[in-house]
């Protein structure tokens, strides 16, 4: 499963699709299973370039019933600044946010893998 997620121009905040607009929230974001629908949206995203900066996908895993992404950088990005419980999207607490904290996976999603250049 994947998301596409980007950053909004105008303030910065991480941003996520959802058919066709940006919403604020990771769990509010269109899941894609395949990737003609996942490769189709980020396409129409790259288009929007005027309200986003550098949309791609990343990969989610099952966590307490929510999606959460399996790369921690990305989990850091939907909780918002992690500098205290009660900053950014995390102090609204509720299920999704405990499934982004207690969610586990790999260092780095696979969907930024080809933007990493290696000397």
């Amino acid at each position: 499963m994947k998301a596409l997620t980007a950053n909004r121009l105008s303030d910065g905040e991480v941003v996520f699709w959802k058919d066709g607009t940006w919403v604020e929230r990771l769990s509010e974001a269109q899941v894609f299973s395949d990737e003609a629908g996942a490769g189709e949206a980020e396409a129409s995203a790259r288009t929007q370039r005027t309200v986003v900066i550098d949309p791609y996908l990343i990969d989610l895993v099952d966590s307490a019933g929510f999606w959460a992404p399996v790369s921690y950088r990305e989990r850091i990005r939907a909780l918002g600044p992690t500098n205290h419980e009660l900053h950014g999207k995390q102090a609204e607490g509720g299920g999704a946010v405990e499934a982004l904290r207690q969610a586990h996976g790999a260092a780095r999603s696979s969907g930024r893998v080809n933007l990493i250049r290696r000397k």
